[in-house]
C-alpha cells in the first residue's frame, strides 16, 4: 500500500461518513485512566496547513509520522477485520489496507485526527485491559469467540452498560473508520458495485427515457 493511495483514502474518506457524536471521558473514569497512552498529541507536521502533493509518491512517516506500534497494528487488523470480515464477495477489511489507513488517520496533525487518536489508542488500551481483566490476556491473543464477545459489549452504545459507555464511543468512531477506509478501497466499491472512476472507450450520453422522465430531452 502506497502512502499516496492512503493519502487518497484519508482526504476522500474524511467527508464519506457521518460525524460521530463523542464527548471527552470523565476524569476518573477507567477508560479516561488510559488515556496515557495516547501520548498526548502528535508532534505537528512540517509545514502543516498546505495540502499534500497528490501525485507525488510519499513514503510512510515521510509527511507526519505514524502512530501505531506493531501491537497496536495486530490488534487494530483484528478489530477491523470483526468489523468486515472476509466473504465469498470480498476480502476483509485488514487484508485491503484499512490498518494503513487509520494508521494515517490517527497520524494526520490536524484537529479532528488529533481527537480522534486520543480516542482510538486509548479504545485499544481499553480493550486490551478488558481481555486481560476477563481472560489473562490480551485482545489480539484471544480466540475470536472471546473477541467478539467484548466486542458486543460496547456495539451499541445505547445498550451499553454505563461503565462501558466511553469504550462504546470509541468502537462506532472505529466501526466508521474501518468502514470508510474499506468501502474507499478498489475491493469495497466492487463489494458496493460502484461503477464510477472507470474509463470508458465511448459514451452515448443519458438514456433518453431518463432524459425524458426529468424533463430534459
Amino acid at each position: 500500500m502506497d502512502r499516496r493511495t492512503t493519502l487518497k483514502w484519508v482526504l476522500a474518506a474524511g467527508a464519506a461518513w457521518p460525524l460521530v457524536q463523542r464527548r471527552a471521558a470523565q476524569a476518573g473514569t477507567p477508560f479516561a485512566a488510559r488515556t496515557d497512552v495516547a501520548r498526548a498529541a502528535a508532534a505537528p507536521a512540517q509545514g502543516y496547513g498546505r495540502d499534500p502533493d497528490l501525485a507525488a509518491n510519499y513514503h510512510p512517516g515521510e509527511l507526519w509520522p505514524l502512530t501505531l506500534t506493531a501491537a497496536e497494528r495486530r490488534l487494530a487488523g483484528m478489530l477491523a477485520d470483526i468489523i468486515i470480515p472476509a466473504d465469498e464477495h470480498s476480502p476483509g477489511a485488514s487484508a485491503v489496507g484499512v490498518v494503513e489507513f487509520i494508521d494515517e488517520w490517527v497520524s494526520a496533525p490536524y484537529p479532528e485526527q488529533q481527537r480522534d487518536r486520543t480516542l482510538v489508542l486509548s479504545g485499544f488500551a481499553w480493550l486490551d485491559g478488558e481481555a486481560a481483566r476477563r481472560f489473562g490476556k490480551g485482545f489480539a491473543d484471544l480466540d475470536t469467540p472471546l473477541q467478539h464477545g467484548i466486542c458486543d459489549d460496547i456495539c451499541d452504545e445505547s445498550r451499553a452498560a454505563t461503565e462501558r459507555r466511553d469504550a462504546a464511543r470509541f468502537f462506532a468512531l472505529y466501526r466508521d473508520l474501518t468502514a470508510g477506509g474499506f468501502y474507499s478501497s478498489p475491493a469495497g466499491r466492487k463489494d458496493l458495485s460502484y461503477i464510477g472512476n472507470v474509463p470508458l472507450a465511448s459514451f452515448e450520453g443519458a438514456p433518453p427515457a431518463l432524459l425524458k422522465t426529468l424533463g430534459l430531452s
